[in-house]
């Protein structure tokens, strides 16, 4: 038995909370993991892992075990990447998580850029909507949106972008422009049901403050979804600038309330809790603040 491999998979298993999720993250059979975790148990003459039908829980040992296991593989991974003389000095696998729609926008179409200078590195991109287990998927750096709910995660904000009102030319000829916030109630807003959305929107102008509650038959849960239907004109939509930015550019949608302002909305690196911060994630992290400084019409900084 390989000890780095035993050590790096009984911390995928501690990570995962599971045999099959660190069997998935590792592309392992599961049979293997257990067998592994097994095998280095007898080595090391304790138990590392309660076992029930609730799931796993560490031992006092398998805990003890898990935070010198882990030290040691990052120690490992330090000692790999200091001697490596690749063309940048990164390789190995990034593991990214990003939302579909922002990803597909605005770090994808750049992505090529990253990967030329660093040609010995893989990158495993997760696109998901959803806010993801960092630590079980095995992800180095989520990109994340609004506001962030668990204090404890490490996080770096990275830029912000305004919130616009915005709809199609012919919506707007057929529905009418609305000229304050409260007109929004007498038109067909396409509510956003994810982080970031809802239908109450805080609008302010000067030492004006106007909370208004927007309504519509049509409520989405993602930002692909919401951007198909502002764009066959069923409705407006109260959403980030970088959502629609290319329709902005293109004229193919329209903001109104340019002079009324909508809270920010942050963009996050947010990286597992507890997790080191390798090179290849701060070289990563470093690429996206670039990307979007590029795009000033759509982003400013943090």
């Amino acid at each position: 038995m390989d000890r780095m491999t035993a050590m790096e998979t009984f911390v995928s298993v501690m990570e995962a909370g599971s045999f099959s999720a660190a069997a998935r993250r590792l592309k392992l059979g599961q049979p293997a993991v257990s067998k592994t975790i097994a095998q280095l148990e007898a080595r090391l003459g304790t138990p590392l892992l309660m076992r029930s039908t609730r799931g796993l829980t560490p031992t006092d040992a398998g805990q003890r075990f898990y935070e010198h296991a882990r030290r040691a593989i990052e120690a490992a991974d330090d000692a790999e990447q200091a001697a490596r003389t690749s063309a940048a000095g990164l390789s190995g696998v990034l593991r990214v998580s990003a939302a579909t729609t922002f990803a597909r926008l605005h770090i994808l179409p750049a992505l090529k850029g990253f990967m030329d200078r660093y040609p010995e590195l893989e990158v495993d991109v997760t696109l998901d909507d959803r806010v993801i287990d960092l630590l079980g998927e095995g992800v180095d750096v989520a990109l994340r949106m609004g506001a962030l709910d668990d204090s404890t995660m490490t996080a770096r904000r990275l830029a912000q972008c305004r919130r616009r009102v915005i709809g199609t030319p012919a919506y707007f000829a057929s529905a009418g422009i609305p000229r304050t916030p409260e007109d929004l109630a007498r038109h067909q807003v396409i509510v956003y049901s994810q982080r970031g959305g809802g239908e109450v929107w805080p609008f302010s102008q000067q030492n004006r403050e106007v909370a208004v509650s927007v309504s519509g038959r049509l409520r989405i849960s993602a930002a692909e979804g919401l951007r198909t239907a502002v764009l066959n004109d069923i409705g407006l939509a109260v959403a980030s600038h970088w959502m629609f930015a290319p329709e902005l550019a293109s004229g193919a949608v329209h903001t109104v309330l340019d002079d009324w302002l909508l809270p920010t909305v942050d963009l996050w690196a947010v990286f597992p809790a507890g997790r080191r911060v390798t090179s290849r994630t701060r070289a990563f992290v470093e690429f996206v603040e670039q990307t979007l400084a590029a795009q000033a019409g759509t982003f400013q900084p943090a």
